[in-house]
């Protein structure tokens, strides 16, 4: 049990005088640097910095939204259509009802052209072409 005086009766807190060598701050920024080094080969696609991680994470949750919107108003406005075709024609709900599915369709086919996995209209066979030139 250690006396009233720390421990080892040295008087002293913590671990008391070390034994071993000092280690010198040139030696310890020497290390860091290895450390560092090692890392950036082992994740060269990480970002640098939490300012740059902030930055991405806010350009994503711009892409969602933007996604998102896109996605409500295509489904929104072919609702709409269908429920004006409906007052102005008297065929309640038929007009609504295959409306709001061309809108639901509109709506996919825009994210998936924000998105990047469907070309634009009219573009899909130029790239194909070029493509074909390419090879």
């Amino acid at each position: 049990m250690a006396d009233k005086n720390g421990p080892h009766g040295t008087g002293e807190t913590g671990r008391g005088k070390q034994h071993e060598p000092d280690i010198r701050d040139d030696d310890l920024e020497r290390r860091r640097r290895d450390l560092e080094a090692s890392l950036a080969t082992r994740r060269p696609d990480r970002l640098e910095g939490k300012d740059d991680a902030k930055a991405g994470s806010v350009a994503g949750y711009g892409q969602a939204l933007k996604l998102s919107s896109e996605f409500i108003a295509g489904v929104v406005v072919g609702a709409g259509i269908g429920w004006i075709i409906d007052r102005l024609a008297g065929t309640s709900p038929w007009g609504l009802i295959v409306f709001l599915l061309l809108g639901f369709g509109a709506g996919v086919l825009n994210v998936m052209r924000s998105a990047g996995v469907v070309a634009e209209f009219g573009q899909g066979d130029k790239s194909r072409r070029d493509q074909d030139d390419k090879k």
